[in-house]
């Protein structure tokens, strides 16, 4: 049992009969009343984020995590399927259970965090930045310089970025995993 002083990003715990990541927190010292711990919990069962108020010195059940790194092997339907490159083990994973896994290309290492106990997959994290090459984008208007536009691109694992008005098929980018955010061209 741990207590709320050791909450941070990413901690796995038990909450209502469920595994739930921390997300963000913010502990809260007011002036009047006793301090609180204020989360967004995300459910690694099925997705749903909530928000949550500890008060402090609460006791939390930390769940035991392993994470180990695995490789995209493909996509068949909703299931997206991984293997473990050390051991040559392969897993399943549901689609729902990832982030933005239209980003995902063959042969992506990502990290999977696994329920010690259980050996069930919890979540799979996706690397901070991932290269794509644009395969769809319509050519930008000339003498359209204003400041921040942006038209929509469709990069080779299908999923759809914006990007700035410069960017032209072929062209690779780097694409932020979390908010699906462009973020820079990638000279080769």
């Amino acid at each position: 049992m741990a207590s709320t002083s050791d909450i941070k990003n990413g901690l796995c715990l038990n909450y209502n009969n469920d595994v739930y990541k921390i997300v963000e927190f913010l502990h809260v010292k007011p002036g009047k009343g006793p301090a609180f711990v204020r989360t967004k919990l995300k459910s690694l069962t099925n997705g749903k984020v909530i928000d949550n108020t500890f008060p402090a010195g609460h006791k939390i059940d930390v769940v035991r995590v392993e994470r180990r790194t695995y490789q995209f092997l493909y996509k068949e339907g909703q299931d997206f399927h991984f293997m473990n490159t050390e051991t040559y083990e392969q897993v399943m994973i549901e689609g729902k259970m990832i982030d933005n896994g239209d980003l995902l290309k063959d042969g992506e290492m990502v990290d999977i965090l696994f329920h010690s106990e259980k050996e069930t997959p919890l979540t799979i994290d996706l690397p901070q930045y991932i290269v794509l090459a644009v395969t769809y984008t319509e050519p930008g208007v000339r003498g359209d310089t204003a400041t921040n536009v942006t038209k929509p691109a469709t990069v080779e694992t299908g999923a759809q970025i914006k990007v700035p008005i410069f960017i032209n098929e072929g062209d690779k980018i780097k694409i932020d995993s979390k908010t699906r955010s462009y973020m820079e061209r990638v000279k080769e």
